[in-house]
């Protein structure tokens, strides 16, 4: 298969100003797209964005691409992704656009695509996006030109949606709840989702300036929420990164609840209810703790590669309907199209009030083992995962950690990074280890 040229794991993604985050390149990314992905006829395509700044520039980029190729661009505004999931299926649109780098700096940014179903594109349909790059754009018609609005009930379509994922026999009217929006896409529709389930909602990054998205809040930094919910003396905590895709939880004592957590609360609150349909889908970064609790629940269990599109990949492969990452992407194909921050926490507070247990009595049904990540910014040709020393240096420690833990060492598909992760029973060893090897990759950069 070809390699993109553009795309990465999750869509077109850069920093602001650097190409291809540029207006001239998101202006033919735009008419590019509009030409592979017009084939409805509906020639409507949904935009939705984050809180950076730099959304207004590129949505009208992309907007005078989109007309120069013939196709209606439907503005929402700032709207989480997977709303723009859900709105592009709902409104049967040629496809969705999201204007977000996710859980990035607010000096990133980003496209990414759904299709006319409300998935991440395919490769093909990418290459082909690409290949039109490659041409000179060509203006339709004047009579035939694109024109643009803004949908003004987005919000309020999508909170609905919402709230239909929480079982109707079930109340929030028990809960007092800690929200962090990360200053992002969430700010106002995620405390109104919650509070009209009837939680008592203390809301907390939820002032966006353009400039503050994911900036120690959110799901990347908990740490503001988890002080939050202990002086708030709250039942739990819920943390969105800045376009709602990812959520991370904190319980009543301020522990972090992770993806992987999540997913098997939902797993095994599925199972208790009869309707578990197959198992789980991972990654090669889900913590070997969640496989070995999901075998002791006789669930099957899979890992993919790191991204949610591999998640999503590995689901449809196997017919199952939950899929998570660690960092807080879930699946949950029997609800939703894509990774869905709010619709996973309300599948994890049906669990808490269905059950009567606190969430930290829900997460502690497994045990994580100690991981330790460590991120190494990595710029040049050279590839240091090639080099012998650093294969020496991880030879050395899966010796030492046997069966007892494991080594993976990744390029991040999002941005320059090189990730090295190492897991085991023994946190001290782990935590050694990864720092070795880490040291060995940085004077093989």
């Amino acid at each position: 298969m070809s390699e993109r040229k553009y795309f990465g794991t999750d869509g077109v993604r850069g920093k602001v100003g650097q190409f291809p985050i540029t207006p001239d390149f998101i202006l033919k990314l735009g008419w590019a797209a509009g030409r592979v992905l017009a084939k409805q006829g509906t020639k409507q395509v949904i935009i939705g964005k984050d809180t950076r700044i730099s959304g207004y520039m590129l949505e009208s980029a992309l907007e005078a691409g989109l007309a120069a190729a013939g196709l209606q661009a439907t503005f929402l505004g700032p709207m989480p992704t997977p709303a723009v999931a859900y709105l592009t299926q709902t409104f049967r649109a040629e496809a969705g656009i999201v204007i977000s780098a996710s859980h990035n700096p607010y000096y990133d940014n980003g496209i990414k695509f759904f299709s006319a179903e409300g998935t991440k594109l395919p490769d093909d349909i990418e290459l082909a996006i690409e290949a039109e790059l490659e041409k000179d754009i060509e203006c339709v018609e004047s009579a035939q030109l694109g024109k643009a609005k803004r949908l003004v009930d987005a919000a309020g379509r999508y909170i609905e949606f919402c709230k239909s994922t929480f079982p109707n026999e079930l109340s929030l009217s028990k809960l007092k709840i800690v929200i962090d929006c990360a200053h992002g896409a969430t700010y106002h529709i995620a405390p109104s989702v919650f509070k009209e389930l009837g939680a008592e909602v203390i809301a907390i990054g939820c002032q966006p300036n353009g400039l503050n998205i994911n900036d120690q809040v959110g799901a990347t930094d908990t740490r503001a929420l988890q002080a939050k919910v202990l002086e708030e003396k709250a039942d739990l905590g819920l943390g969105f990164d800045g376009d709602g895709d990812r959520i991370i939880m904190v319980d009543e004592f301020g522990n972090k609840v992770d993806g992987d957590q999540i997913a098997y609360i939902i797993a095994r609150d599925a199972l208790r209810r009869g309707e578990l349909k197959g198992g789980v889908v991972g990654t090669l970064m889900t913590n070997l703790g969640m496989e070995n609790g999901l075998k002791q629940l006789g669930i099957p269990f899979v890992r993919s590669k790191v991204g949610d599109r591999y998640v999503m990949e590995k689901l449809l492969e196997k017919g199952w309907k939950i899929g998570a990452e660690n960092s807080g992407h879930v699946i949950l194909l029997d609800k939703v199209t894509t990774g869905d921050a709010i619709v996973a926490a309300l599948q994890v507070l049906a669990s808490v009030v269905g059950s009567e247990l606190s969430l930290n009595a829900l997460a502690s049904g497994m045990t994580l083992y100690p991981q330790v990540l460590e991120n190494i910014r990595f710029a040049g040709n050279n590839d240091p995962l090639d080099t012998q020393a650093v294969k020496d240096a991880v030879t050395q420690v899966e010796a030492q950690l046997g069966d007892k833990g494991r080594v993976l060492l990744r390029k991040s598909g999002t941005e320059p990074l090189i990730r090295v992760m190492v897991e085991g029973e023994d946190a001290e060893l782990v935590k050694n280890s990864a720092l070795a090897i880490a040291e060995q990759v940085k004077k093989s950069c």
